[in-house]
């Protein structure tokens, strides 16, 4: 890097410190994340709009003296809406649509220092699980350019993958958060409903199931972040538990002994890939080393009625976006400017009736009642974070002419992660393993309503015992540092190859954090 050397070594709270310590500057970091988008972008297309101009200014002006001064941010290019800056939702029919106003949550991003500096790439309207979308082209995964960088925050995680910026901003309406988490190799938190604002305008997104948060490299930025993001505003519909403390200390602080429930196998019945199946194994026997109890167990839920529901509601969401839009712009809705399977889902989603829509509502209900006695008896529901590694491009298309093949493909990919969204609790992928050619494997804890403290008690145990940062994609802002020693990628340890790790080195210093009984 021509800016200066650390930028590929920290992560967000890190460059925080440097700017706050005076070692570097806030224009220096932007003018280092934008070295990075353009060298890398050209083969990723993680970033499709540039914000410079506007970071700059608010740079100028004066930044907040928050906990992530001078940190840089991308923004997924919906629902986080910055006034006056186009919002296009990666979408021919989004083509120069104009927020109106700025976000709650953006403002409290601008409060906290951040510097917002892109806009990152999605699927089309957000509403598929890979980014390929028509109108801005597909984004490639930073560990293997023919593979998938999941969806529907696909930009924001190619860009984190690769280094352009510490973290970034994800929403997760059936995992897109956590999805591309899993498939570039980040740690991605889903808060409960209600954590984190939709204001001051949207009331919900998705009727309740799209939850907004960020991907980030380290576990502490992402609590460190939703610490300066989360919290009622008026208006809200929801309000999640309050917190006892700070996200980010809950990150040094020992779990306890959890009772973990483990799973293996889809509840949808979809092919579970073996390499997940492994991961998720040796992810068990990991959370044993630790002092956990793992046993088999899955929550009693009709997982293929909820993949339906959540298709026809998916459905429902893209005739109203699709007309609500076209209408703004005085267009007519049409195949020729909508990917085909989204425009036919959109025509079905016209013809589902009132009663359809109440049922789906009602199912949500019962499903969130009938999982909650797993979280009477186990503190965590582990399981893969998808049924395969990251997929090629173009085996799960939003563009595919017969939809019906598309949403068998879109569900049979993401069996486990949509539970959470149904019921509002918290989730997370963390990113312990790799599969035998390199490419990313998430595992993914749920936990009950409210309990994201718990989350990031577990991941930061999880962090230290299998750490995962000096894991870097071929595709990336290390290979471009002079300095040769790290530019070499380093050779998968126990965690991420195909044995079950030991971690002995960490039970010293585990032990005397408290995380584990000496006994042990």
């Amino acid at each position: 890097m021509a800016a200066f050397r650390e930028y590929s070594d920290c992560d967000g709270l890190a460059l925080a410190r440097l700017v706050k310590n005076g070692d570097v500057t806030a224009m220096e970091v932007l003018e280092a994340a934008w070295e990075a988008i353009d060298r890398l972008n050209p083969d990723l297309n993680a970033i499709t709009a540039s914000m410079r101009e506007l970071a700059e200014r608010d740079i100028a002006a004066g930044l907040p003296d928050g906990t992530f001064r001078g940190v840089p941010i991308v923004l997924k290019d919906e629902y986080l809406f910055y006034d006056g800056f186009p919002c296009g939702y990666a979408a021919r029919l989004g083509k120069n649509t104009r927020a109106d106003y700025t976000s709650t949550l953006l403002r409290r991003y601008l409060k906290a220092g951040l510097v917002i500096t892109a806009k990152a790439n999605l699927p089309e309207f957000g509403a598929s699980v890979t980014t390929e979308p028509v109108a801005t082209g597909r984004t490639n995964n930073p560990w293997n350019l023919d593979r998938t960088a999941g969806g529907s925050s696909g930009g924001s995680c190619a860009a984190v993958a690769a280094g352009m910026v510490p973290v970034a901003y994800a929403n997760d309406g059936a995992g897109s958060i956590r999805i591309p988490a899993s498939c570039c190799g980040l740690f991605g938190l889903k808060p409960s409903r209600g954590r984190v604002p939709t204001g001051p305008v949207d009331g919900e997104y998705w009727n309740g199931l799209v939850v907004q948060h960020a991907v980030s490299r380290s576990v502490r930025d992402s609590a460190a972040l939703l610490d300066a993001s989360a919290g009622w505003e008026p208006g809200s519909l929801y309000s999640a538990p309050e917190k006892q403390c700070a996200y980010i200390d809950e990150v040094g602080t020992a779990p306890g002994r959890l009772r973990i429930g483990m799973t293996t196998e889809a509840p949808t019945g979809a092919p579970v890939d073996p390499e997940c199946v492994a991961a998720v194994e040796r992810a068990a026997g990991l959370c044993s080393e630790l002092g956990h109890e793992v046993v088999k167990a899955v929550p009693d839920y009709d997982a293929p009625a909820v993949a339906a529901g959540i298709a026809d509601l998916l459905s429902i969401h893209l005739a109203y976006g699709i007309d609500g839009l076209a209408a703004h712009h005085g267009r007519t809705p049409s195949a020729d400017i909508i990917e085909a399977s989204h425009f036919a889902l959109a025509e079905r989603g016209r013809a589902l009736g009132a009663q359809r829509m109440l049922a789906i509502l009602e199912l949500f209900g019962s499903t969130a009642r009938r999982a909650a006695s797993f979280f009477e008896t186990f503190d965590i529901w582990l399981a893969p974070t998808l049924a395969r590694p990251p997929v090629k491009h173009g085996d799960i298309s939003a563009n595919d002419p017969d939809p019906n093949r598309y949403i068998q493909r879109y569900f049979d990919f993401i069996p486990f992660t949509p539970l959470a969204n149904v019921t509002g609790n918290p989730a997370m992928s963390v990113p312990l393993y790799r599969t035998a050619g390199g490419l990313p494997v998430g595992i993914h804890f749920m936990a009950d309503f409210g309990q994201e403290a718990m989350l990031f008690r577990l991941a930061g145990q999880l962090e230290t015992a299998c750490p995962w940062r000096d894991a870097h994609p071929p595709h990336g802002i290390w290979n471009d540092v002079s300095d040769a020693a790290a530019v070499a990628m380093p050779v998968p340890s126990a965690c991420h190859g195909g044995v079950v790790p030991t971690h002995t080195r960490h039970l010293p210093a585990l032990i005397r954090a408290g995380s584990i009984e000496a006994a042990a």
